[in-house]
């Protein structure tokens, strides 16, 4: 994991606002919301978490939502591309199309 993925995940689990370089943190009652380049990629609850792609199914958006999936999620889940499409593993092993604004319980 980079380390801005790192103090990505600090800042969440530690309900502060926090930037750097492309990608930032907001807090509101409990609810840390993800941006990246300015474009919402995810909000962390307590017990949930949603996910979404900005508009820009990229590496770098990628890598900030597995980056998340690992510090906020189930083990197993991840995002990944196949024939150019993005997928999302769940925690049991089965696959299921990527689609922005997808939540997770």
């Amino acid at each position: 994991m980079r380390k801005i993925e790192q103090q990505m995940n600090t800042a969440i689990n530690r309900e502060i606002d926090w930037k750097c370089a492309n990608t930032e943190v907001t807090n509101i009652d409990g609810v840390s919301y993800v941006y990246l380049h300015g474009n919402k990629i995810a909000e962390v609850g307590d017990t949930w978490m949603q996910l979404f792609d900005g508009g820009w199914q990229s590496n770098t958006t990628k890598s900030r939502l597995n980056a998340l999936l690992r510090g906020h999620g189930i083990g197993g889940e991840s995002v990944f591309q196949k024939n150019h499409v993005w997928q999302f593993r769940m925690s049991d092993g089965s696959v299921i199309p990527f689609f922005s604004g997808m939540r997770l319980n």
